[in-house]
């Protein structure tokens, strides 16, 4: 597919939604205009792949299909046959932990030698900031206990591969960002079953030391392997690293797809107040997390990166504790609506920065 293919994709999947939502509007055949809507946002998300400045969005596209395909047809995302897809999530969660793992080494956590003072206010930032923004719009919302006590994981789990994506894409000092990503996720057995245990307990019960097993067994463990990986296999690492990407997306498709379809009802009653409760979420970790930076004197780069690392949390993470739990349709509804909003937001925000660097590059040469 080339350049020139890209926009039958996109003419044609802006006629589909206005058809589909034109169905929905006046009450059409639900079924159709969820085809209509679906299929859209697929051709959608093939032509901005095919794009030059918004390709970094056409995974995003692809999972507001999924979603779509979830909410209109859940009964082909909770079963097949007599298996239960929620299943997947967590052997699904291990194996993008595992890619994580195959793409670091232990030059990767460099920057806490190099650079202490910035690894230091990016972890304080990440493990203060989000919990305590997540339980505060949690009691002020109102919304049901288990749903209230999401939006707290989402702001108690570590920051995630996504802001490492957008920390290279803004120009952001990616370093830093891949050793507070590696530093926070290492220190999630203790952080979020801590910080759950302080704040989300007034809404859910909470067992921290089944918590930091869980954990343990589906962030610490794959990552570990494929760090030894990377180590003892070098050789063959690079096909790994290619094919891991795929995988890792795939498998968060699957699991934004699955606990879409589990949690379609209450969704569908409370989806509003969700919406808008992640994306004050989502954008006050980036502006607090860029501001509490410079306040303390760290550079430009280096504030940007840790914009990134707070606002962005790894929702996968999230929603397998949910699960883990049996609350993936209550509890794992706020981080499957906050992945594919950050994704939109962190791309958005770095493509601005990218376009700041490149406007002070140009006057630079001027003068």
């Amino acid at each position: 597919m080339t350049q020139s293919l890209c926009k039958p994709f996109l003419y044609s999947s802006f006629v589909g939604l206005i058809a589909g939502f034109s169905c929905l509007a006046f009450n059409a055949n639900l079924v159709f205009a969820g085809l209509l809507i679906t299929v859209a946002l697929l051709l959608l998300a093939l032509g901005l792949q095919q794009t030059k400045h918004l390709s970094s969005i056409s995974f995003t596209v692809f999972i507001f299909a999924a979603v779509s395909a979830a909410m209109f047809f859940p009964q082909h995302f909770t079963h097949i046959g007599d298996f239960n897809l929620k299943q997947l999530i967590v052997p699904l969660l291990m194996i993008i932990m595992f890619g994580m793992g195959c793409s670091m080494s232990w030059r990767d956590f460099s920057e806490v030698v190099k650079a202490p003072k910035a690894v230091f206010i990016g972890l304080i930032c990440q493990f203060s900031l989000m919990p305590i923004i997540g339980v505060s719009l949690a009691l002020l919302s109102d919304l049901p206990p288990e749903i209230a006590a999401g939006i707290v994981l989402v702001g108690c789990s570590p920051s995630g591969l996504a802001s490492n994506v957008m920390a290279f894409i803004s120009g952001a000092n990616l370093a830093l960002s891949l050793t507070l990503t590696a530093v926070a996720t290492l220190l999630a057995p203790l952080m979020t079953p801590l910080l759950m245990d302080l704040l989300a307990d007034q809404f859910v019960a909470i067992d921290p030391i089944a918590m930091l097993l869980s954990i343990m067994k589906m962030v610490i463990l794959p990552i570990i392997a494929g760090v030894l990986v990377n180590h003892f296999f070098k050789s063959n690492i690079k096909l790994i690293n290619k094919v891991m990407p795929f995988v890792s997306m795939a498998g968060i498709a699957l699991i934004i797809t699955v606990i879409t379809a589990a949690g379609r009802d209450a969704l569908l009653t409370i989806g509003a107040t969700l919406v808008v409760v992640v994306i004050i979420h989502n954008v006050s970790g980036y502006l607090l997390g860029y501001g509490l930076a410079k306040v303390a004197g760290l550079d430009e780069k280096s504030a940007r990166t840790i914009s990134f690392e707070v606002g962005m949390q790894n929702s996968g993470l999230a929603s397998g504790l949910a699960l883990t739990m049996d609350k993936v349709a209550t509890m794992g509804l706020a981080p499957a609506v906050f992945g594919p909003f950050m994704n939109i937001s962190g791309s958005g925000l770095a493509a601005w920065w990218r376009k700041s660097n490149e406007r002070t590059d140009q006057s630079s040469v001027k003068q």
